[in-house]
């Protein structure tokens, strides 16, 4: 018997068993407010959330996981354990959220209300524990305990707090810090405590850095099986199993992988009411690990037929197919490949470019890199089923603090090329690379009277973060426009992988082939954590690269009415290059 089992065993002597199971407790005593859920009312557990409660009120259980999907409810079940440990087994409670925005909406949209609407627990965490004035928005007190909810991206708030209770939300949404792991860093603050228990659920994101499926590999790893009503026989529902008739992903059915009988979407409820979870791994004691996917949820916009048709939309675009993947069937994504062959996207160019546009392109936006002694620039074309034409580069040899060379860029930023429906096309928005501190300035100031046409400086940022976003700071000249080039390198780096997602016109010289293909995805351990990161291939430049990822940021600020955009083009409504706005000079100094 190890130390572990010898723990549990007197935890179980010590504490008595409780008179409700937590599953029980929060059925009778919380209560959803209108606002929260569409059903208010005290809450009826879904039925694979019952063990998860369980498990989380088990004093024998250490560490609750859960590999989650979307539309699952994981938030009011994590506030109904929450409300368990103030009403019933008060103690240092900490919360950790990824973002500080992500623990006010937690607080103010989930906490607060359910508490408020729950007649047990009305006033509980308004208790300052006789020391008035120690309450906050993220820090309350309550008899006997306390509740501290923290942000992962500020850790050094994680020093001042022991707990014994710890709840994890979005691990794989959290990265390293200057402080370190905050994983590991909220951990060791329940070390103190021999009765501790840490909760963590996630949506997964990338199958090879993910937190919530390192934990659950080191759980009993329980998934959820139900029952064939033809056969009985009790089966994980996956993806493959789900089916329907070429084009018509709307009468998507269950087919049981044991009997091969056809199961439609009426039979699910029944099916998952007498569901069991099942441990993969049952030598495993004091860490419940718990794997779901959204193909058993009940819920209306979750049917085996609204998945099917989601599935066949989002299949296109390694894009939408990843949050699919995450968000509905709960895996991590794996990037198909880590590096891309650049002389296999040469040989696959095409006879076409500005000379000769491509009818399928309807919208066109361009990536503009600043060097010391040029400006590069790659167009990429867009069409409405989502192909993506790379249709040319464009290099203009200038000293960027010299006005004739962004008078040049202004020139071909304002140019239109003929267009196979009989008008001409230009680029409807386009990104400036603004990271260098030397030039950032210069291109600011460019970019700034050119907004309303889209034209955009932007700013690379690394890690999990939009693609684009407008900064909340604005420098003297204007506004910069953050980019989260980590996530649109891995799109660049699956869509290059995808023969024909990215078409390539034989204008394109050599080298840009070489330079779009430059750096390479690895996984390094920083702090013990692997960390996904793009590394540059010795000997090559990323001009082209960088390019690219400017040009598919400026495309997310657009919102394209592509039956619209035809007609316009037929009609030739976008000939007319935009003019420069006026300058209008005042007499008054006169």
């Amino acid at each position: 018997m190890n130390i572990a089992e010898i723990r549990r065993n007197a935890l179980r002597a010590l504490i008595p068993p409780p008179r409700l199971r937590l599953s029980e407790w929060i059925e009778s005593h919380v209560h959803l407010p209108e606002g929260v859920s569409s059903l208010p009312g005290p809450v009826s557990l879904w039925p694979p959330q019952v063990e998860i409660a369980d498990a989380i009120g088990d004093p024998t259980i250490e560490r609750v996981t859960l590999v989650k999907p979307v539309r699952v409810g994981f938030t009011t079940l994590l506030t109904g354990a929450l409300a368990g440990y103030v009403a019933n087994d008060p103690a240092p409670i900490l919360a950790l959220l990824p973002t500080e925005s992500d623990c006010r909406d937690y607080i103010v949209s989930d906490v607060e209300p359910i508490f408020s609407a729950s007649p047990s627990l009305a006033g509980l965490l308004d208790d300052d524990g006789g020391e008035g004035g120690r309450n906050t928005l993220l820090s309350r007190r309550f008899p006997g305990g306390s509740l501290k909810v923290v942000a992962a991206r500020a850790p050094r708030n994680l020093r001042r707090h022991n707990v014994r209770v710890l709840l994890i939300d979005e691990a794989d949404g959290m990265e390293i810090t200057a402080e370190g792991n905050p994983l590991v860093l909220a951990e060791r603050r329940t070390l103190s405590f021999a009765d501790r228990k840490i909760i963590t659920g996630s949506t997964p994101v990338f199958e090879d850095t993910s937190h919530v499926l390192r934990a659950y590999a080191a759980s009993d790893q329980r998934i959820y099986e139900v029952p064939c009503p033809e056969c009985g026989d009790f089966h994980e529902i996956t993806w493959k199993d789900i089916q329907w008739p070429e084009g018509e992903p709307e009468r998507a059915h269950y087919v049981c992988p044991h009997c091969g009988c056809v199961i439609d979407e009426r039979h699910k409820p029944g099916m998952v009411a007498k569901g069991r979870w099942r441990a993969q791994r049952p030598e495993v004691k004091g860490h419940a690990g718990f794997r779901m996917n959204a193909l058993i949820s009940t819920l209306a916009n979750a049917s085996w037929a609204k998945l099917a048709t989601e599935f066949v939309t989002a299949k296109g675009d390694p894009t939408t197919l990843q949050t699919f993947v995450n968000t509905i069937l709960a895996q991590g994504w794996k990037v198909d490949a880590e590096e891309v062959d650049d002389v296999a996207l040469a040989n696959g160019a095409e006879r076409f470019g500005l000379d000769a546009i491509p009818e399928a392109v309807l919208v066109i936006t361009a990536g503009i890199d600043v060097q010391r002694d040029r400006l590069e620039m790659t167009l990429l074309g867009w069409a409405e089923d989502g192909s993506l034409f790379a249709l040319a580069h464009e290099i203009i040899p200038g000293d960027p603090a010299d006005d004739t060379t962004w008078a040049e860029l202004d020139t071909v930023l304002r140019t239109r090329w003929p267009h196979p429906c009989g008008a001409k096309i230009g680029i409807d928005a386009a990104v400036i690379d603004a990271g260098d501190g030397v030039t950032m300035e210069r291109v600011v100031s460019f970019c700034a009277p050119r907004a309303s046409r889209k034209i955009m400086a932007g700013k690379g940022v690394a890690g999990a973060r939009p693609w684009i976003e407008r900064s909340k700071s604005k420098t003297a000249k204007g506004r910069l426009w953050l980019l989260g080039v980590d996530g649109i390198k891995t799109h660049v780096l699956g869509l290059l992988a995808k023969v024909g997602a990215v078409r390539f016109s034989d204008d394109l010289p050599g080298e840009w082939f070489a330079q779009v293909a430059s750096e390479r995805l690895v996984v390094r351990y920083v702090k013990g954590m692997p960390v996904r990161r793009f590394e540059r291939i010795p000997g090559r430049r990323a001009e082209s690269l960088d390019c690219m990822v400017y040009a598919i940021a400026a495309r997310q600020v657009m919102r394209v009415d592509w039956i619209e955009r035809a007609d316009q083009l037929r009609r030739g409504v976008l000939d007319a290059a935009p003019k420069a706005k006026a300058l209008i000079k005042s007499n008054w100094m006169r």
